[in-house]
């Protein structure tokens, strides 16, 4: 999987809307192979970005669990400690 794309569930503070059409677009981007499409598929593009982000927002919409919400902030300060053990300073 793409390395930009994040985990969107169960974090306080929710994921917003541009935060899940960010992950769309790493989606089509990756699948796509295109970082930026040529004028002739850019209307291609831009619908299944559209449609992903529209998918994924009711996903996340329809999940439930019982775990506590993440904090976002903590995350990334563990990735960040892990960056640090594997590649150094």
């Amino acid at each position: 999987m793409c390395r930009n794309i994040k985990t969107l569930y169960n974090f306080e503070p929710r994921a917003t809307n541009d935060d899940i059409r960010a992950a769309a677009v790493q989606y089509v981007r990756k699948i796509s192979g295109f970082t930026k499409p040529s004028a002739a598929n850019e209307a291609a593009f831009t619908r299944a970005v559209e449609e992903i982000a529209q998918a994924s927002s009711t996903l996340l919409g329809s999940l439930t669990t019982t775990a506590p919400p993440r904090s976002r902030n903590v995350e990334a300060a563990k990735a960040h400690a892990r960056a640090m053990r594997r590649f150094g300073s």
